[in-house]
This record gives C-alpha cells, structure tokens and sequence, in this order.
C-alpha cells in the first residue's frame, strides 16, 4: 500500500471530499486503498459512505463553514451539486465556499465539472479547448462557478484543477440520465422516457472512471515538477467512444433479457412534469445535447496519464450486476423470465 505523507509527520495526508453523491464515495474508497485519510462534507444527512471515513455535515457554501470543515485537508475534491432547480441559487455559491475553504487550509483543489458551458460544434466533438459559449443558463453558470475555482488559481490563492465529464452512468449512479427511474422501467419492461434523437451519437461517462480519474489529478503535486502542468486547467476525463443513446438502450436491455422500448419527451410534456417534479421542468434547455452528436474528447488525458477507460463489457457487466442488485424481486424475476 502506498501512503502519501503529511510534510510535517508520519501521518497520512488528509483528502475531504465536498458531496457525497455519486462519485465522492467512489473516491473515497479508491483514496482509502492507498492509505489516506478521508473526510467527507455534504449539508445533509450521509448515507453509504465507505467505512473509515470520516464524515462533517457543513454548508460549504459559506467559506468560513467550509474551511472548519476542510481543516488539515491536503486536497479537496468538489463533487457538490445542488439539485437541478436549485443551480440559479446554490451552484456559483458553492464553487466560492468550496475554493475558499480549500485556500484557506493551503489545499489544492480537485473540482468535477460537466460540459454545459460550451457552444456545440457541428462535428459534436468537445475538447478542452473548445470555446466557452454557453447556449442555457444552466451553461452559462457552469461557465461561471469554473471561471471562479480558475480566477483563485491565477491569483495564486491555491493549486486548482478540473476534470469534466459527461452524463454518468455505472453503479451508484442513481440520480443520472442511466439511473434508478430507467433501470426500474427496464426491469418493468416498460417504455423508458428519453429524450432529443436516440440516434445521435452522445458521450456516457462511466462513474468508476470518473473517480478514477479525479483521484489521478489528486495525486498530481504542484511540487513536483513533473506534475507542474496539471494545475491551473481543465481535463476531459477518459470515456468510452461515444455511441447512440438507443445503442447504449438496446445493450442493457438486452442485457438483462427484455426489449428495448423507449418513449420521448418533449419539452412541452417536460415543462408539465416540472409542475410535479422540479428536475423535470429544468431539461428542456439540455435537450440540444441530444439532439445532435454530442462528443467529448479525452485525448489529452489519455496521453497525458496513460489512461484508458474500463473496457466495454466490464463496464455494462458492473452496471447490469449494480441495477439487478438495485431492483430486487423485479430484476430477479426478470431475468428469470428470460432465462426461461
């Protein structure tokens, strides 16, 4: 086991983990495994959190907050997310909490961020050079809490770096677009709601190689001189080739032994659903991602860190084997159905 550290001690170095979604407890286990220490921070209350970690309930949008809660940290990892409807209120916040509370403690700064801020171009292909024309608002703060974590990093406030991906899918990847609602319908043999053109190649990232990745920028020292190039800039984190969003459907559908059945949402039924469900009502400013390939590009991680995402059938195997789990009777009685 390799142990990073502290300069002043024998002890571990300490790596806090601001939200504790999708991806902070994947982080966390794989930051546990190399011996580190681990502190998780979210508002609310915790649920599924790897054991030894340690864990503070704060409201990281308030630096001093923040910076109690992140005390002794090496590094920070922001995985905050507010809830969709709550982004014109909380998600510029949060990004200046977080940045401050981690400069405070003299941490360097690992933030996980999407692809909202850029304006699309024709061959669907996102590098990270791609300009920042934010077509939504959704992008348009995107583009702002990214400006607020870089603008510390050239102030020289502290050591700040971002890695960006696209929609999540994996195991514990319950809230995304590959999440509990479409492995439920799935599992139901019912139609699962999409939305834009399914035929439209789009990214998927799988969750494992997020964390993965995110750690890899972690353990990147500003220090070093061979990690000097790392800060201070975004990352496109490695993901499988983009693909159709009805191919990635028909895969796990069959995957599990039922048919593939989709039905699409249009803005106008999503603007209904927003008056029961406020997520639903925030999607139809997203819907262009779909509508047209939409293509992240991580050759310059894969270069730089010699990464390669998980490979295909592993990374359905995990999902289907993680969404069965999820499901209960339902999957069991599925894919007994289809063994039949």
């Amino acid at each position: 086991m390799t142990t990073r550290q502290d300069s002043s001690s024998t002890t571990p170095a300490l790596h806090v983990i601001a939200g504790a979604g999708q991806i902070g407890p994947m982080i966390a286990d794989r930051l546990l495994a190399r011996g580190y220490r681990v502190r998780m921070v979210r508002r609310g209350a915790f649920s599924n959190v790897p054991a030894g970690v340690d864990t503070v309930s704060a409201s990281v949008a308030d630096p001093a907050a923040a910076a109690e809660a992140m005390r002794g940290a090496s590094v920070v990892y922001h995985c905050a997310n507010p809830r969709y409807h709550r982004w014109a209120q909380e998600l510029v916040p949060l990004a200046r909490g977080i940045t401050e509370g981690a400069a405070r403690n003299g941490a360097r700064l690992v933030a996980l961020d999407n692809l909202y801020m850029y304006r699309v171009p024709a061959s669907g292909r996102l590098a990270e050079d791609t300009p920042i024309e934010p077509v939504s608002r959704k992008g348009a703060l995107r583009a702002e809490a990214a400006a607020v974590m870089l603008d510390a990093h050239k102030r020289g406030d502290l050591p700040v770096t971002i890695g960006r991906a696209s929609d999540f899918f994996g195991p514990n990847c319950s809230t995304s677009f590959w999440g509990d609602r479409l492995w439920a319908k799935l599992h139901a043999r019912k139609s699962v709601e999409i939305v834009g053109d399914p035929d439209q190649p789009h990214t998927y990232s799988y969750g494992p190689d997020v964390a993965d990745a995110l750690v890899t920028l972690g353990l990147a020292d500003p220090m070093r001189s061979a990690d000097a190039d790392v800060y201070g800039r975004v990352w496109h984190l490695p993901a499988l080739p983009a693909e159709s969003t009805l191919t990635w459907l028909t895969r796990f559908a069959n995957a599990i032994g039922v048919e593939p059945r989709f039905m699409r949402l249009s803005p106008f039924l999503l603007r209904i659903a927003g008056l029961f469900i406020p997520e639903a009502g925030e999607l139809p400013e997203m819907i262009y991602q779909w509508r047209a390939p939409f293509i992240l590009d991580d050759t310059l991680f894969r270069r730089r860190f010699a990464a390669t995402p998980t490979p295909l059938a592993q990374a359905v195997a995990a999902t289907v084997a993680w969404a069965r789990a999820a499901n209960g009777a339902g999957a069991r009685a599925a894919a007994a159905a289809a063994a039949a």
